[in-house]
């Protein structure tokens, strides 16, 4: 298959719906004191993440294309639902301060592993990440309910997402030195 007929693909077809999807979702949020459209939209992104995924392992479509473009598509969700719900004072800044930053680790270190072509796949940590700080982004949109509970389920897992982001991190740093060990190795070895 060609590689162009390989982008259009139903898993990406429905990441690029997602990333269609977050300026949809900035605008639903700052334009209206409700906010069940923005949240209807946060959700049908949320789902249209699970089922790429699942999509293209069933069906054999995993793309260079989907690699990049799916997990940079569930980061701009992410980071632009954290933003705006703090514009709207329904999060505190530092979780969204700290995801950031280990975004930008990501996206660096990304940049760089493209270059040497070394693949990191996506891990158990990372998902359960992603799936907290969804959870915890839904929750957040009816903050106002628990403010008389002395624990925020909403703010308590948004710190168990942020927590498990950043042991992804650092099980993706480790992946990678005994890539880049692995490949050293095979470089020397042709070298003598």
């Amino acid at each position: 298959m060609s590689d162009e007929k390989r982008i259009w693909t139903i898993p990406n077809v429905l990441t690029m719906i997602r990333l269609a999807l977050v300026p949809v979702f900035w605008a639903l949020m700052m334009g209206y004191k409700l906010n069940y459209w923005a949240l209807a939209v946060f959700v049908t992104a949320a789902c249209t993440d699970m089922l790429d995924g699942f999509l293209a392992r069933k069906y054999h479509q995993i793309t260079d294309f989907g690699k990049l473009m799916d997990p940079l598509a569930d980061k701009l969700m992410t980071l632009s639902a954290m933003a705006t719900l703090l514009l709207r004072g329904m999060i505190s800044w530092e979780p969204l301060a700290l995801l950031a930053l280990k975004e930008f680790i990501m996206l660096l270190g990304g940049l760089l592993l493209y270059k040497r072509k070394i693949v990191v796949h996506s891990l158990f940590v990372g998902k359960f990440a992603q799936t907290c700080l969804c959870l915890a982004l839904i929750l957040s949109f009816f903050s106002d309910q628990f403010d008389a509970l002395s624990i925020q389920p909403h703010t308590t897992l948004l710190w168990i997402g942020v927590g498990a982001a950043y042991t992804a991190l650092v099980v993706y740093v480790r992946s990678v030195i005994r890539q880049l060990r692995g490949v050293e190795t095979t470089y020397n070895q042709r070298e003598e």
